[in-house]
């Protein structure tokens, strides 16, 4: 009988633990919604603090890349990052810049290749740090005379794009040292390039130029000059007086001549046959005889057979 009461006061005491267990389950259960809602705090940020929390500070520039994201239009919210000093949007769907972007006043690399933008607007003149610009591979037929305000771009790249010609406005931009106007509609080198006496590298492949205007001598400080694939039909001799040139790339057109002083160009050290490698890059053109033949010796046989006795 002892016994008995012994097991029955024990099964009892087995239940009574059990709702305690209970209650802690529970009580532990209740306090996750709590956690959860003081996680959800940091979700009621304003959208500007959200993105600025994709920012990055690299080599000591404020970073942001929106690239490969889809993007169709901007948030607004976006121009309101001011401190920002390099912004990426690259390898999106969009169209049109809103005014907004004037506002990154701070702004000194902007790349926008890759997406589908018919215009830049004239608010981008504002960017007054501006040292890099990408808007290669669009569909632009001009750029806007302001961008000429940006008077602090070294490095400019429109290849890719529909583009006929340069306002005269960018005759300002004296620190431009890289310009890429490759792949487009240009008949003639715009005027306005001539005065852009930093320039150390031009590409204009694969437009429509017909010539290359005597001025070309103004830019004494070009080291590399790419105008293959065009219709040029002569070189003028005023090309000869870049002496700093190590890469001339005038490959694939209607040349049958050249100038008799190109064995001034003293930094062209050999014909070259890769697209990268420094070089004479002119043996795929309708040369005539004798040049032809005396190419077959090597640069400097041209170089020997062109300068006077």
């Amino acid at each position: 009988m002892f016994l008995l009461r012994q097991k029955l006061s024990k099964q009892r005491a087995s239940l009574d633990v059990a709702p305690r267990i209970t209650r802690r389950i529970s009580s532990s259960e209740d306090s996750k919604p709590k956690t959860r809602r003081k996680a959800s705090c940091g979700e009621s940020l304003s959208s500007v603090d959200r993105i600025r929390k994709h920012a990055t500070r690299h080599l000591g520039c404020i970073t942001l890349s929106l690239a490969m994201k889809g993007l169709e239009a901007m948030p607004e919210e976006l121009w309101e990052l001011q401190e920002l000093q390099k912004l990426n949007l690259s390898l999106n769907g969009l169209s049109v810049l809103p005014s907004g972007l004037g506002a990154l006043e701070n702004l000194e690399v902007l790349n926008l290749w890759g997406n589908e933008l018919v215009s830049l607007p004239p608010q981008i003149g504002q960017l007054r740090n501006l040292r890099v610009l990408f808007a290669h591979r669009n569909h632009l037929s001009e750029v806007p005379e302001e961008l000429g305000s940006c008077t602090n771009l070294e490095v400019l790249s429109l290849a890719s794009n529909q583009i006929t010609g340069l306002p005269n406005s960018f005759s300002s931009l004296q620190k431009l040292a890289k310009l890429n106007l490759s792949h487009n509609r240009i008949e003639h080198i715009p005027a306005c390039v001539y005065s852009m006496k930093s320039l150390v590298f031009m590409h204009l492949a694969n437009n429509r130029l017909e010539n290359i205007a005597d001025k070309i001598q103004d830019l004494v400080n070009l080291k590399i000059l790419i105008v293959e694939q065009n219709f040029l039909h002569v070189l003028p001799r005023t090309l000869c007086c870049l002496t700093r040139l190590e890469l001339l790339n005038v490959d694939f057109n209607n040349l049958q001549s050249i100038p008799d002083e190109m064995y001034m160009l003293r930094r062209l050290e050999k014909l070259a046959c890769h697209p990268l490698d420094k070089g004479l890059h002119i043996v795929h053109n309708p040369l005539l005889k004798p040049i032809q033949e005396v190419l077959q010796g090597g640069l400097k046989s041209l170089y020997n057979y062109l300068k006077p006795a």
